[in-house]
């Protein structure tokens, strides 16, 4: 059992992605829909670099949502997407087993739409005995007040919000852990905004790449 007031760490931890799908992130207006899709890449390039078990689940795919998205794919190519009826998870056997299988009980939960498959999964593995953190910025809702609302409930029954940078930060916490140290960088420089620049920056001024044709 972990204990609830803890860090995030690895060995705890599984992934689970919702409805990352483009017919669903059409109807997404609680946020930009290109920084969502960003910022669910990056989770999941997190959950890769420190190794956590990742659990990808989509519905409808042949009639409306389509695939899982191929930016969010590319990231995660051996992850093989649980096809459903339900809205919620927890309610497609299939899927729950997989979630189950992690073996992990903190689960950090990444989906579309935040008001109905990511809210009714959080609420389902909550009243299961499940350790939530909800990645509010890796997910979607139809409007910002519904969004904001939906979050609001799951946080209400004993979820946790978060956001994909301190799911990542708090996993790393020590940049002396070599082992996750250039994976964890690279995410921050491809998605980190300003932050990731400011890395670049203090990268190139402590070690200043060679100049062209240099062998040092």
């Amino acid at each position: 059992m972990t204990n609830k007031s803890s860090l995030l760490v690895p060995s705890d931890c599984a992934l689970l992605l919702i409805d990352h799908q483009a017919g669903l992130a059409f109807a997404v207006e609680s946020t930009d829909r290109q920084t969502l899709l960003n910022n669910t890449a990056a989770l999941a390039q997190t959950a890769v670099v420190f190794g956590l078990p990742i659990i990808a689940s989509t519905s409808a795919t042949k009639v409306y949502s389509g695939p899982l998205m191929p930016a969010i794919q590319k990231v995660i190519p051996d992850v093989q997407a649980i096809d459903r009826r339900s809205m919620n998870v927890w309610e497609h056997e299939p899927a729950r087993a997989a979630v189950e299988g992690s073996g992990r009980k903190r689960l950090l939960v990444s989906g579309l739409l935040t008001e109905a498959c990511v809210s009714f999964t959080v609420l389902s593995a909550l009243a299961e005995g499940y350790e939530v953190y909800v990645v509010g910025d890796a997910c979607g809702g139809l409007t910002p007040t519904s969004h904001d609302l939906a979050l609001r409930r799951m946080e209400s029954a004993g979820a946790r919000m978060t956001s994909w940078v301190q799911v990542l930060l708090e996993l790393q916490r020590d940049w002396t852990r070599h082992e996750t140290y250039d994976g964890a960088r690279s995410i921050v420089e491809t998605y980190g905004g300003g932050y990731g620049i400011g890395l670049s920056y203090a990268r190139d001024m402590i070690k200043p790449p060679s100049p062209a044709g240099s062998s040092n």
